[in-house]
């Protein structure tokens, strides 16, 4: 058996020593480079930027201007099946040539364009950060909402929510002024589905009825347990979920609203000027978790269809039909800025104007508020306490701890809610 020569796939290279031919394996062909998108400026060649306005393109240098020419699509917008073929086809990476921004403290990881230079993290104000390629492998987005809300109404907005609330230092609202915004794209995924459950549980239903003791007749609330069965059929539509888990979930859930009637296929010139977050949680786990809160939102249906609220042996089989999802960015609005050496968090979002965010607590005033407001309670109960031996200081002490549990749930309240502003 002969060999064919030189080998499958071999050509002739150059070769120092004459009468000596050499062969080497063939070059690969180099696969195929992503389409890259530059953001040149026709009249002075400067890098365009996004205008938050009305979606132009507007040079920051010559003020060149170039109308919009984007296609509001809305919740029109294509939605994808559940298939390997779908996620073969799947157009991968920006469309052109970007970097990452890899914050060494938070972990952020962010896109922002090939010729830009970024010293400090977007989202914690760390200056510990790296810069790299960005990545290729993952999934293009398919649509956007562009950015309504500019960065000085984003000032103004924030100036507002800071002073909103007592709570806050009184040197606080100057920080508004401050604080540097910066424009993001966050990931975000949207999934649709049909569910479709039947369920049956025991229903208990309550009735007074009279029974004797000794000779006199009394009455008591029997629950009688029945059970009652039913079926369910929801269609969910445009379940959001964030594609990324870095973030605070409380600030994120805080700037949903966003209005998906303004979606518009992506175009990698939306991102001029721009950053754009990477997601890091994949379809796969965004997709676990969309399914658990359809789940429980078909659960409450169920519940829903039962005779009264009180349930027990709750049982549901559920069929989920129809699945399809899109991976979306959104705009957002996101400021770090420190109060007394302590970094916070400021979000905005880019299409609606709500803030959310972290707030530092001038918990001096707040434990004075507290102590103004259980005074009366505990007063008035010593009183009716010492008063008590007069005769006199029953209905005082009864009143006073009545005022005493009702400072003690404002106070609750309080604390609560200075909580979660400094610690989000």
């Amino acid at each position: 058996m002969t060999e064919s020569f030189p080998p499958q796939n071999y050509t002739p290279v150059p070769s120092t020593l004459a009468g000596i031919d050499v062969y080497a394996p063939a070059p690969t062909e180099q696969a195929a480079q992503p389409e890259e998108v530059e953001f040149k400026c026709p009249q002075c060649g400067a890098t365009t930027a996004y205008s938050a306005a009305d979606g132009g393109l507007t040079c920051s240098h010559c003020s060149y201007y170039e109308p919009p020419k984007k296609t509001v699509v809305g919740r029109r917008a294509q939605e994808f099946e559940f298939t390997l073929e779908n996620l073969e086809r799947a157009a991968h990476g920006w469309g052109e040539a970007r970097k990452e921004i890899v914050c060494q403290s938070c972990g952020a990881v962010s896109s922002i364009a090939a010729e830009a230079i970024a010293l400090t993290c977007a989202f914690c104000g760390s200056n510990k950060v790296t810069l790299r390629q960005a990545s290729q492998d993952m999934l293009r987005p398919g649509f956007l909402v562009p950015f309504k809300v500019d960065e000085n109404s984003c000032q103004n907005l924030t100036r507002q929510w800071l002073q909103s609330s007592w709570m806050t230092p009184p040197g606080l609202k100057n920080l508004s002024r401050m604080a540097g915004f910066t424009s993001v794209y966050l990931p975000y995924w949207t999934f649709d589905a049909v569910t479709a459950a039947a369920w049956k549980a025991e229903v208990g239903h309550t009735r007074t009825e009279r029974y004797r003791q000794g000779r006199e007749w009394r009455e008591r609330t029997v629950v009688d347990w029945r059970w009652e069965s039913g079926q369910v059929q929801l269609n969910i539509d445009d379940l959001i979920v964030e594609g990324t888990g870095k973030l605070s979930r409380v600030i994120l859930d805080q700037l949903k609203g966003f209005d998906l009637g303004a979606l518009t296929p992506y175009d990698p010139s939306f991102l001029a000027g721009f950053q754009a977050r990477t997601y890091d949680l994949p379809l796969e786990k965004a997709w676990e978790i969309a399914r658990e809160q359809m789940r429980e939102e078909t659960r409450q249906a169920c519940l829903g269809q039962a005779s009264t609220p009180r349930v027990r042996n709750f049982s549901m089989n559920l069929d989920f039909s129809q699945e399809s999802w899109r991976y979306v960015l959104l705009p957002i609005y996101v400021a770090a800025y420190q109060y007394q050496g302590v970094t916070y968090q400021v979000m905005v979002n880019g299409q609606t104007g709500n803030v959310a965010g972290q707030r530092p607590v001038d918990w001096t005033k707040v434990w004075l508020v507290i102590a103004a407001v259980l005074s009366p309670g505990v007063l008035l109960s010593l009183l009716g306490l010492v008063t008590s031996f007069l005769g006199i200081g029953v209905a005082i002490g009864v009143f006073g701890f009545f005022l005493l549990l009702v400072g003690v749930v404002v106070a609750v309240v309080i604390l609560r809610k200075a909580m979660s502003m400094d610690d989000v």
